[in-house]
């Protein structure tokens, strides 16, 4: 038996071991999908928005989960998840 023959097999194992992990099959954590990210201008939000928490505040009032400053006019856009 050559020593390729040995590389060869454990080569093969290894190969194996990694499509087995991708597809989840040795019960391992498999990846789940995260939902996306819509947003939408703050139409209350007045003035350069400075801080993330004042425009999560005002996009709360607005019926939003949350919101961040964006852009370089720093406008508050509101987040929630996309239907």
């Amino acid at each position: 038996m050559s020593m390729e023959a040995p590389r060869k097999l454990v080569s093969a194992a290894l190969l194996l071991v990694l499509l087995l992990a991708a597809t989840g099959e040795m019960g391992g954590p498999v990846a789940v999908a995260e939902a996306r990210t819509c947003e939408a201008q703050s139409h209350r939000f007045k003035g350069p928005c400075l801080r993330k928490s004042n425009c999560a505040g005002v996009c709360r009032t607005e019926g939003f989960p949350g919101g961040h400053c964006r852009g370089a006019r720093r406008r508050c856009f509101c987040t929630t998840h996309c239907r």
